[in-house]
């Protein structure tokens, strides 16, 4: 494409566009002409960027193609039916779309975890490498460092703690992911590491069942939760290898809209987890009574994201924003 020719050709209408965008009223010929400007000039900018991109021009035409997206479209603010489907639709369609990432994390991630429990359980030499022996038996011995973890702060601030912590270890899953998921790997093998010492030291001393009951009620929707944001993460990533049919650059756009819905999703779902972890796990209640809560709270959560998650994607929906509020493109053929 010869710039210059191309700039020749279509400034009038780009003018006359700006022009047109500057009036505060428009009859009703002005306005079918401003729709025709708009949709042409969103042509040309994907023609540019595709073709010949020109910083200063491409930053011109973008500024003017939102202006007048803004006027044919009108001003919109979230409202309530915004609300329901994200929670309904866009929320489940995006963590569905990415359960074949998520789901093979989860389960590898927690082999780890169980390998490094049993690795750290059976061999003392690795136990020495953590805490001194007197140490460790203040940490696993009943009413020790494990068990009072819980309960040494007010619920309500523990679980706001809680909540505040996880939510931030899964944003960063979400937002390093672009990294080409490489730190998202690290920040699952930390969090399945401090698992796996929990879990072979309290094995060690002989009081595993204690300490999964401390763990399940809130870890199973919590560590879900992270594996999602993991393999989510993991997903971006690989989006930046293979964007498939479409461009890197919408690929990278959608794949990131969703992600950034997802972690605001993926918040309320730690909140509830949190809120178990604060409120239920050192409760008096028994044992079986605390894990049948963290049981209940995982299933309805895999049901919400199999069952309604499952049948918006089906009907079109992929945890994208939805249609109007994306860039304004129009599809060309150069």
């Amino acid at each position: 494409m010869d710039l210059d020719v191309f700039v020749s050709a279509h400034r009038a209408e780009w003018d006359r566009l700006d022009a047109l965008l500057r009036r505060r009223r428009l009859t009703g010929t002005e306005t079918d002409e401003l729709v025709a400007l708009y949709q042409r000039t969103a042509t040309h900018l994907s023609l540019i960027q595709s073709s010949a991109p020109d910083p200063q021009l491409t930053g011109r035409l973008s500024q003017l193609v939102a202006r007048a997206r803004s006027a044919v479209t009108g001003t919109r603010r979230a409202t309530w039916r915004d609300v329901t489907h994200f929670l309904t639709r866009g929320f489940p369609a995006a963590v569905y779309r990415a359960r074949h990432w998520w789901v093979p994390t989860a389960l590898l991630s927690t082999a780890v975890a169980a390998l490094l429990g049993w690795w750290i359980g059976t061999h003392p030499e690795v136990q020495s490498t953590i805490a001194a022996p007197a140490e460790l038996r203040e940490l696993t011995r009943p009413g020790g460092q494990y068990e009072t973890y819980y309960s040494t702060h007010p619920a309500a601030s523990f679980a706001a703690q809680v909540w505040t912590n996880n939510a931030w270890a899964a944003a960063l899953c979400l937002i390093l992911g672009v990294f080409l998921g490489l730190p998202v790997i690290w920040i699952l093998f930390q969090n399945m590491l401090n698992l796996g010492v929990g879990f072979g030291l309290m094995s060690s001393a002989g009081r595993l069942d204690t300490f999964l009951g401390l763990v399940l009620p809130h870890g199973l929707l919590e560590l879900t939760a992270v594996f999602v944001a993991a393999g989510t993460g993991m997903r971006l990533g690989w989006t930046l290898i293979d964007p498939g049919p479409r461009t890197r650059r919408t690929a990278l756009a959608e794949e990131g809209r969703a992600a950034i819905g997802m972690a605001i999703g993926l918040a309320l779902v730690l909140f509830v987890s949190g809120a178990i972890e604060g409120f239920v796990t050192p409760s008096g209640l028994p044992t079986w009574a605390r894990i049948t809560i963290g049981v209940v709270a995982e299933l309805a959560f895999l049901v919400y994201v199999y069952v309604l998650g499952g049948r918006a994607v089906r009907a079109g929906d992929t945890g994208d924003v939805e249609a109007a509020e994306r860039s304004a493109t129009v599809p060309t053929a150069a």
